[in-house]
């Protein structure tokens, strides 16, 4: 049908950059609350992502997340998604989706959105050097989710290094 939960072991197949952005989206997931949810959220992540392995295998450091792949928006409309991991759908797309979530809390991460003017909440930086994240406000302030203090200044910081 439509959703992949991935269970496989990490091996040593994990670069550098793929545990970086693991660890980074494993930290803002962690650090996000939703008004009604008890448990461990689901993270849908598009197939498009170059870091879907990173994101959805099991590994020695537990997600906090429930990962799901997706492939197209009808999956992520019915998947009930908690957060979505966005690959290469452009920022229009990731705003379009996300209004027909119809205003239900929703964390939206992107990895190709490294304007983050729009669509996403939080987007990936990504070069050869380092993993680093920026955070828009605007998209934040509407998500209906709550982030921690700690990881706006995280995002900050790595801004102004």
């Amino acid at each position: 049908m439509l959703l992949i939960s991935c269970g496989h072991a990490i091996g040593g197949t994990l670069s550098r950059t793929d545990k970086s952005v693991r660890s980074i989206v494993s930290g803002i997931v962690s650090y996000t609350r939703w008004p009604t949810l008890s448990g461990q959220p689901t993270l849908c992540i598009f197939a498009s992502s170059r870091y879907v392995e990173a994101l959805s295998i099991d590994g020695p450091d537990t997600l906090p997340y429930i990962p799901v792949i997706i492939h197209s928006d009808q999956e992520a409309l019915s998947a009930g998604c908690h957060a979505l991991y966005f690959g290469s759908e452009p920022p229009h797309a990731q705003l379009e989706l996300s209004t027909a979530f119809n205003a239900r809390p929703l964390l939206l991460i992107a990895e190709q959105n490294s304007q983050c003017l729009t669509g996403s909440a939080f987007c990936l930086i990504i070069d050869d050097r380092q993993v680093r994240f920026s955070v828009n406000m605007n998209v934040l302030s509407r998500s209906g989710v709550r982030v921690s203090p700690d990881v706006l200044m995280l995002a900050w910081n790595t801004k102004h290094e």
